[in-house]
């Protein structure tokens, strides 16, 4: 058994979003990353992808997700299964959201046509 304290929680900043990090590779060992996301009113992230499926569940507030053609606001207890290396994005609502995410270690994100720059999210390691 591996316990992680919530003393020993990372947080990590992008101008979209706070995450923080409640188990990874680092972090506790996980072989399946668990972090938190909290984003803003107004903060729309970037479009991206992930290269491997990532699961989110909203915990609170709204967020509009488009995934490749498709789009969905998705509110409190609402979850998104998103295929790996398809182009996503979120979009908070007027409150900002809140969830809740996890995936396999080792995933990597890059931006359309640069799968050639993929990097790990330092939340995620």
């Amino acid at each position: 058994m591996r316990i992680v304290r919530s003393t020993e929680s990372r947080r990590s900043e992008t101008p979209a979003a706070v995450m923080t990090t409640f188990a990874s590779p680092d972090l506790g060992g996980a072989a399946a990353p668990v972090w938190k996301v909290e984003a803003a009113a107004g903060t729309a992230g970037p479009v991206h992808h992930i290269d491997a499926e990532q699961v989110w569940t909203v915990l609170a507030g709204t967020v509009a997700v488009t995934v490749g053609e498709d789009s969905a606001e998705l509110a409190a207890g609402d979850t998104v299964v998103i295929a790996a290396d398809a182009a996503r994005q979120f979009t908070p609502g007027q409150g900002g959201f809140t969830a809740i995410c996890t995936g396999p270690a080792g995933m990597r994100a890059y931006m359309p046509g640069k799968e050639n720059a993929k990097m790990t999210p330092p939340w995620t390691a």
